[in-house]
């Protein structure tokens, strides 16, 4: 069982402030300060410090926080193993985001299951930083999420590289210059563009291609904010702007002539998608033995 002491300093953490963590914790504000005051004792080193009046957490402050949620994550996953004790096989909580989710996910399981047919497996899809959290939680094992992530916090396995493109309906008449072949991502932001939700892997990795042309989402003439994929491909399909997905979660479109990729002299991008878990978790070497399991198909 996890010292209540490094609760509160998760708690500390996550508010970084000592009446909110009280607040949350249903416990006295000197109670915290006395768990913190005896954490910092103990590892001899402060663990926050304040910048005129903000509380922030130290080098050695983080370090701890991450070992702190990887022994909830360990603590949680133990109580779990042991509550199968007996079992031929270990149930998997794990989780997807909505790309991986819908179109790659479904395939990875109906193989793995038939494979391990004892298997219990429980599925949560949910986009990148909601299946962290999940993770830290200790509610899920590990994810598959084409977002991004902290190589300090998390170790991984990269899952498939995957296109990413700009995509519209078949029909659909770019603003920019007739000759498709010679515009450019800046010459998009004439036309509407649907993205995902924030906190969504689809859309960070478009917000972090765009930071590096000097660009932004809002550069865009509107936005259409849509947190569901089949949703947001019919938009497309229909006229209504232009979007930016992975190749997989279009594929059937594409060969099916309602979707189309946009060609732009600018924009060739892969991104990984990759199985995530904690650092440091003494479950890491199953995960990865799992990994294997859900990544061969045959």
């Amino acid at each position: 069982m996890q010292d209540f002491r490094m609760e509160t300093f998760l708690a500390v953490c996550r508010n970084l402030n000592y009446t909110k963590a009280a607040e949350e914790l249903c416990i006295t504000q000197p109670a915290v300060s006395q768990h913190i005051r005896h954490l910092e004792e103990y590892y001899g080193t402060r663990l926050f410090v304040s910048e005129g009046k903000k509380m922030v957490l130290t080098e050695a402050g983080r370090l701890l926080q991450s070992a702190g949620l990887t022994m909830r994550h360990d603590e949680y996953a133990l109580k779990e193993l042991l509550s199968q004790a007996g079992a031929t096989e270990r149930s998997l909580r794990m989780g997807a985001t909505m790309t991986i989710g819908e179109f790659v996910l479904p395939s990875m399981l109906s193989s793995y299951m038939l494979k391990a047919p004892e298997a219990s497996v429980h599925v949560t899809v949910a986009n990148t930083a909601d299946l962290l959290s999940l993770i830290d939680e200790g509610k899920l094992d590990f994810a598959l999420v084409e977002g991004y992530f902290s190589r300090q916090d998390y170790d991984y396995q990269i899952y498939s590289t995957e296109k990413y493109i700009p995509v519209a309906g078949a029909g659909y008449r770019l603003r920019a210059a007739n000759d498709s072949r010679k515009i450019r991502t800046e010459d998009l932001l004439g036309e509407a563009l649907l993205i995902r939700e924030k906190g969504s892997g689809t859309r960070e990795v478009l917000e972090r291609i765009l930071e590096g042309k000097n660009l932004s989402v809002k550069d865009f003439r509107r936005l259409h904010e849509i947190n569901n994929i089949q949703v947001m491909k019919y938009l497309v399909q229909e006229g209504r702007g232009i979007t930016f997905l992975y190749e997989a979660a279009v594929h059937r479109e594409l060969a099916q002539g309602c979707l189309r990729e946009i060609p732009l002299k600018d924009f060739n991008v892969e991104h990984d998608f990759y199985f995530v878990w904690r650092k440091g978790s003494i479950f890491g070497g199953e995960y990865k033995e799992i990994f294997k399991q859900l990544k061969d198909k045959e």
